[in-house]
């Protein structure tokens, strides 16, 4: 079996540290370089509820999108949900390691996971890495679709492909409009409206789109937005990640048992349409 140390490098060359943006918090959070790593679970969010799977599961490193400590911390007491997760994996011998950005940029990445779940066809970054020299790397995806379709019946793919929420799939815009070409950003995406707009896209999929930003794009132009929820456009990059670990492991002879968690992590757990609401 490899030491946690092997591992984490395999993870660091397919997702450099130092290709995450400056205010992000990824690597290893805690395990011991020594370890020996058996069973690895993938999921978005190093919540207590992935902790528990990881020691059912017996996994010895849980592999996270999303920081547990982004902004920093001053402690780990067992008293804050936060360091009680800390507490639970060290107690159990799990190791955490987080790619974050430096997994949204690569090639391929979070979007490049985003797109394959939709069967789309990608043509570039939205956001191209100025650092890349073959322009693969970077925010977001441009993307092609095989066939065109209706902005409701694109927003309709995404909801049967991406995994299930309270939320669902929101649209904005015209659900008749003829949708070519269009842009995905796995998680929040708003940021990017600007490069969204310059590559002429179609519809933009993306999530977390607030009230202000959504409604000056719909005002600026035709664009269709097809808003998912947070965690549904970050989850298929567990399944891509995961299949390159067991590549890497493969390669190496490591025989890794890697895991993805399928456990619901989205914070909203129920919805309550209006009477009278547009479906």
């Amino acid at each position: 079996m490899p030491r946690l140390s092997e591992v984490i490098a395999a993870l660091d060359a397919l997702w450099p540290p130092s290709r995450a943006e400056q205010w992000d918090a990824v690597g290893t959070v805690c395990g011991d370089p020594d370890a020996e790593i058996q069973r690895v679970l993938f999921a978005v969010d190093p919540v207590q509820e992935i902790a528990d799977e990881a020691v059912r599961l017996g996994a010895q490193l849980i592999v996270a999108h999303h920081p547990l400590y982004l902004r920093g911390t001053t402690t780990v007491a067992a008293g804050h949900f936060k360091g009680r997760v800390v507490h639970d994996l060290i107690k159990n011998d799990i190791a955490l390691h987080v790619a974050h950005t430096n997994a949204d940029s690569a090639d391929p990445g979070v979007s490049d996971a985003l797109a394959g779940a939709l069967d789309l066809r990608v043509t570039g970054p939205l956001v191209p890495d100025p650092t890349d020299p073959s322009g693969r790397r970077g925010l977001g995806r441009i993307c092609e679709l095989e066939h065109p379709e209706t902005l409701a019946a694109f927003a309709a793919r995404a909801a049967e492909r991406l995994p299930a929420t309270a939320q669902g799939v929101r649209l904005a815009g015209d659900p008749d409009a003829v949708v070519r070409r269009v842009a995905v950003s796995g998680g929040s995406g708003d940021s990017l409206f600007d490069s969204v707009r310059a590559a002429g896209v179609d519809a933009f999929l993306t999530a977390d789109l607030r009230h202000h930003p959504a409604s000056e794009a719909t005002q600026h132009s035709p664009l269709g937005l097809v808003d998912a929820a947070h965690w549904a456009t970050e989850w298929p990059w567990c399944e891509l990640a995961a299949a390159q670990l067991d590549e890497i492991s493969d390669r190496h002879g490591w025989n890794l048992r890697v895991h993805v968690s399928h456990t619901v992590t989205d914070p909203w757990s129920s919805r309550h349409s209006s009477p009278g609401a547009p479906n």
